[in-house]
């Protein structure tokens, strides 16, 4: 999983890249026409035919992705939600095989990042014009992820939403989950940053960050940047509802300080909560424990991102690819 090398991977500069496509079967209203759309699309694009590889209840995703690296696939999408994601996040860290992602499931962290949401079009318009960006991930045991980690009030509101809500309303689905807890009594949490002495806080949630976008598109963290070998730590301590309003407020206006938000930054933080807490990767829920610990990977992920590729906000130009994607689905269909 060690990455840290400049060179671009073969499908930077190859306009026939080998492909698979990871895809959750139950995210997908039908999968036969999904199928038809994706292929076309990049046989349009000049592009050999992906192989397909479904998720299961026991395999999210891992297991495909590791397949379709060792049989020579060098971008794999990524097509489900959050845990679809993840799973394939895990898989290619550290290769050279790229991830574009195709979300399918409600709010996928990852995709809000991208500016990508629902779309389709734009997904497969980012992949095919090969704007390519090597990111950090965290890793948390045996998984990585590409967004964020976190434990408390975040991974509650996970844990309260609905699919049923999610598939009617989308991301504002989270709004109700997060409804439920917010007069929940703050955790007593333990921070070590890196081989500093632990800083303690009563805090609601921390989150172990690699960008700074939430659900919806929120820039929760403006300063965090995928690639700069950090990770942001964002330590949140509202106690009333007033004060998670002023917070809610003041991360939608981007004006000057958030009250309530504390962060700190490391290559590796261990936190400890007085109670298990509700757990989270990458908005897919983990198994709920006292701690969590993360550190950093430096340069681990090629990822399909909008042009230009350096640019620091990883969702610039989405709406310029959607429209590309439209055409190049229509080009495709006429053929």
């Amino acid at each position: 999983m060690d990455g840290g090398d400049d060179k671009r991977p073969v499908t930077a500069d190859n306009p026939a890249p080998r492909s698979a496509v990871v895809v959750n079967p139950s995210k997908v209203t039908d999968l036969d026409e999904f199928r038809r759309t994706v292929d076309d699309a990049l046989a349009a694009a000049g592009w050999p035919a992906p192989t397909w590889h479904e998720t299961t209840v026991e395999d999210p995703g891992r297991g495909q992705t590791e397949e379709a690296v060792k049989a020579g696939a060098e971008v794999v999408f990524a097509c489900g939600g959050d845990g679809t994601v993840m799973a394939c996040v895990t898989a290619l860290a550290g290769t050279d095989t790229a991830l574009a992602v195709l979300p399918q499931g409600t709010g996928n962290l990852l995709a809000a990042n991208l500016g990508l949401s629902n779309d389709l079009a734009a997904g497969l318009a980012v992949a095919v014009e090969r704007g390519m960006r090597r990111l950090d991930v965290g890793v948390v045991g045996d998984q990585c992820f590409a967004v964020m980690a976190g434990m408390g009030f975040d991974a509650q509101m996970l844990d309260s939403t609905s699919e049923t809500t999610k598939k009617r309303i989308g991301w504002p689905a989270y709004v109700v989950g997060a409804a439920k807890h917010l007069r929940d009594r703050p955790m007593r949490v333990s921070i070590k940053i890196d081989d500093q002495p632990p800083v303690r806080r009563r805090a609601r949630s921390v989150l172990v960050a690699n960008v700074g976008r939430l659900q919806g598109g929120v820039r929760l963290l403006t300063d965090a940047e995928p690639d700069d070998g950090w990770l942001d730590v964002a330590v949140l301590t509202p106690r009333t509802i007033r004060q998670w309003v002023a917070m809610g407020w003041a991360l939608v206006r981007r004006r000057g300080s958030v009250p309530r938000l504390e962060v700190l930054r490391a290559r590796k933080v261990e936190i400890t909560s007085n109670r298990a807490q509700p757990r989270q990767l990458d908005g897919d829920l983990i198994d709920p424990g006292r701690s969590l610990a993360a550190e950093i990977k430096p340069q681990s992920l090629w990822l399909c991102v909008p042009r230009p590729e350096q640019h620091p906000d990883l969702a610039v130009d989405a709406d310029a690819a959607a429209e590309r994607g439209e055409r190049l689905i229509e080009e495709a269909q006429r053929e």
